[in-house]
């Protein structure tokens, strides 16, 4: 119980969660606390209390600082008074506006606000419009209320622009000089067909060192790079943008790109028929797929050709078909690429590198960007081959610095926690899993559960549990060796046009090419931008870091939180289309699969159209469901009907919020045969306590029924059997008196059954009577 400062994370019920600075545990914020504060303001708090949850309790004693940037929301006019609705739903209080601070908008319109007075304990916020980004069903609107909402910098500086625009639009004599030079190499890049930058090239050519048995037979890879690092100096103004993005940010039809277009589409991307600067590693590569030799060196290099994925699927398929006729002069060196991958995936599965099959979803828009349909993206051995060529030209990268012994970024992925760890073993025994994890687990362990459980109908349920039991990859100055891809020291290198930790690798391979040292420019360090998230480690602090390794760890934790912050961008811009795409479907029925279970509910993804909704646990019927943990499932307190994840289910589109990003469905019924089979099992064990002999007529051509109808059922089932013993109680009283007597004996000597402190032969009829009431109030 103390003081403890840190930033509020506001929560759209009204309550908050104050983020310490210190990493430690987040202080819940009760919604009297969070009134004259906003989400982002930086707060001093005492802690005053555990709450009934065991949470950390707590206090606003002072406000340190309020979150200056505008609020994304619509302009709304209710009773005359003007008022902003944030998009973002953790600010959790409506903006007072003006009426002459409204500019020129209208009610309904989309505006950034800019606060003129905060909020306190007995008055709502006060703003001005700023800006009005237009109507809410205008093109593209769901992307500039994303980039504003998530503070996305979207526009270049002016000084950034200026710069730019002063490079030349060619290659120029001073460019070309202590390079190598590759233009006769059929280096060629091989992308998706909407990519609009292409930063890799790709050459490989068989070769064989030494005579008779000594000999070693290969192939020469060769990954050349945009040298991006050549046209962007540190402390320019296109670094500093470069650096305040961290990242590129995709969404559908639209990317806002870390450098202006004249970078990152036109100097620096390897477009073919062009003369281009790179960077290359090139590498000789064994048949078993080990690199034994590389060096990098900076090239030019001219890309013979523009591949896309499923041509080169194509031409490797048939390499005298058609296609393969057009690229006739490079189909050669296609087939020697996908003879170095081959070996390459061989050493990757003898490493024991992880390789989950998972099914990844491409939105297709119209003309004005709204969604036509989801489509599943389909990864042939064109996609393979270009990520096995990056995967090792990265390792060679980080395998160069980590032997110079230069300060860097790695690309770190850390395997579970201990708490993971365990949470994954008792589920893995749970469902009777014989392999497990180690105390001190290996990537081949996690890769070996993958492949016993493939076929099993609940692989998805598993291989789901096998990727969330693993931490999220950062970017950091110390190296942890990369546990997923089974390498002792991994960084990117590869994407120096939408990455900056790439373009950092480039430069400082270069300055041990040129026998220098790079050393990072401090006044990145008061630009940082770090903040503390949720159940992530607490980040270093920029104004501390003092030190090179101080000063990498600030650069990685500033890289790898603009990573999220592009993420969480991308996914509430789609979430958004989502949403449009489905409110045309009310009432419309789909097959799904229980992609995730939760105390609340259900989350199903619809099988044909690839969009996710929630099955509150309300809408399961008048059943009590119990959550297991463990098992990650919700089972039935009566009917015992359980649903965990990858349990198909049919829906019904009930309820879609826009501004929410929620959908909701309702379930209809059950397509698993599975639930036929226990459905049937429950209606058989009523009719034999209702003394049917034979099952009805059709029983068993009906179709599967939903966990509704079996709570009704079971319900019929017992009103029937009541019925029948009442009549018979009035028709026999004596008889019916000796078979409650019996029924009570059985009922007693069950319950009895392991105590060591009570004996069934002594108990009456009307106690165990009293028992049997007395565990169904509890049910109830």
């Amino acid at each position: 119980m103390g003081e403890v400062e840190g930033v509020l994370q506001g929560h759209r019920d009204g309550h908050g969660f104050l983020i310490p600075d210190d990493g430690s545990p987040d202080v819940y914020l009760p919604p009297q606390e969070v009134h004259a504060v906003m989400h982002g303001d930086r707060l001093r708090v005492r802690v005053q209390r555990l709450d009934k949850r065991g949470r950390p309790e707590g206090k606003v004693l002072e406000i340190l600082e309020r979150k200056k940037r505008p609020i994304i929301g619509r302009l709304l006019l209710e009773s005359g008074v003007w008022l902003v609705a944030p998009e973002d739903r953790r600010m959790g209080q409506d903006i007072l506006v003006p009426k002459n601070g409204i500019a020129n908008a209208t009610a309904g319109q989309v505006v950034a606000v800019e606060l003129t007075e905060p909020p306190t304990l007995y008055s709502q916020p006060v703003g001005r419009v700023v800006e009005v980004l237009g109507e809410i069903d205008d093109p593209g609107m769901e992307i500039e209320i994303a980039v504003r909402k998530y503070d996305v910098p979207h526009s270049f500086s002016a000084a950034t622009l200026a710069q730019a625009a002063k490079l030349p639009d060619r290659l120029r004599a001073a460019d070309l000089k202590q390079r190598v030079d590759l233009r006769d190499v059929p280096l060629v890049t091989i992308d998706g067909e909407d990519a609009r930058d292409f930063d890799d090239a790709v050459y490989c050519e068989p070769y064989k060192q030494g005579r008779g048995k000594q000999a070693v037979e290969g192939w020469r890879l060769l990954v050349a790079i945009a040298d991006v690092s050549h046209y962007v100096k540190p402390g320019d103004a296109l670094d500093e943008d470069a650096y305040e993005r961290a990242t590129s940010v995709y969404f559908p039809r639209r990317v806002i790109p870390m450098l202006p277009e004249k970078l990152s589409n036109g100097l620096c991307s390897l477009n073919p028929g062009e003369d281009r600067l790179c960077m290359v590693c090139d590498m000789l590569v064994t048949k078993d797929g080990t690199v034994t030799a590389y060096q990098f060196y900076p090239a030019v290099m001219h890309s013979h050709a523009r591949f896309t994925y499923n041509e080169v699927a194509a031409i490797l398929g048939n390499t005298h078909g058609p296609e393969a006729a057009k690229r006739r002069t490079l189909v050669g060196h296609l087939v020697h690429l996908h003879e170095v991958f081959r070996a390459l995936l061989a050493e990757r599965q003898r490493r024991g590198a992880i390789d989950f099959e998972t099914t990844e979803t491409q939105i297709v828009c119209d003309d004005n960007g709204r969604i036509e349909r989801i489509v599943p993206r389909t990864r042939n051995d064109a996609h393979r081959l270009i990520e096995e060529a990056m995967l090792a030209a990265n390792v060679c990268a980080a395998d160069f610095i980590a032997t110079h012994k230069h300060a860097s970024l790695y690309r770190v992925h850390e395997g579970p926690t201990p708490e993971k760890r365990a949470a994954l073993q008792a589920y893995l025994r749970a469902l009777g899993i014989g392999l497990g994890v180690s105390d001190d687990p290996h990537p081949r362990e996690f890769q070996s559960l993958a492949q016993a459980t493939k076929g099993r109908p609940d692989a998805a349920q598993i291989h789901t549990m096998l990727l969330r039991s693993m931490q999220q990859a950062i970017y950091t100055g110390t190296n942890s060796g990369h546990f997923g891809l089974a390498y002792p020291a991994y960084t990117h290198f590869t994407s120096p046009i939408r990455r900056y930790p790439d373009l950092l690798v480039h430069r400082v391979i270069k300055a041990l090419l040129g026998e220098k040292r790079y050393l990072l420019d401090a006044h990145k360090m008061t630009a940082a931008k770090v903040e503390k998230r949720p159940g992530r480690p607490a980040p270093p602090d920029p104004a501390k870091a003092r030190n090179e390794a101080e000063r990498w760890e600030v650069v990685g934790a500033h890289c790898s939180a603009n990573e999220r912050r592009a993420d969480e961008a991308s996914r509430d811009v789609e979430a958004w289309l989502k949403c449009r795409f489905m409110r045309e479907r009310l009432g419309e029925e789909f097959a799904g699969t229980v992609s995730s279970v939760a105390s609340f509910g259900l989350f199903v993804q619809l099988s044909e159209l690839y969009v996710e909704g929630l099955v509150h646990i309300s809408e399961l019927g008048g059943e009590y469901y119990h959550f297991d943990e463990v098992r990650q499932e919700l089972r039935g307190e009566r009917t015992g009907i359980r649903y965990a994840v990858g349990t198909k289910v049919r829906v019904q589109v009930s309820r879609v919020d826009l501004d929410g990003r929620k959908i909701d469905f309702r379930l209809v019924k059950e397509v698993d045969p599975g639930r036929a089979a226990a459905k049937q099992a429950v209606e058989r064990a009523g009719r034999k306590k209702a003394g049917a002999t034979r099952p009805a007529r059709g029983d068993a051509a009906r179709e599967p029924i939903s966990a509704v109808e079996a709570l009704d059922e079971v319900r019929r089932v017992d009103r029937a059997v009541k019925q029948q013993r009442k009549a018979a109680a009035e028709a026999n009283p004596v008889r019916a008196a000796k078979q409650a007597a019996k029924r009570a004996s059985k009922s007693a000597a069950k319950s009895a059954a392991g105590s060591d402190t009570r004996k069934a032969s002594g108990k009456t009829a009307d106690r165990a009577a009293a028992k049997a009431a007395s565990r169904g109030a509890k049910r109830r």
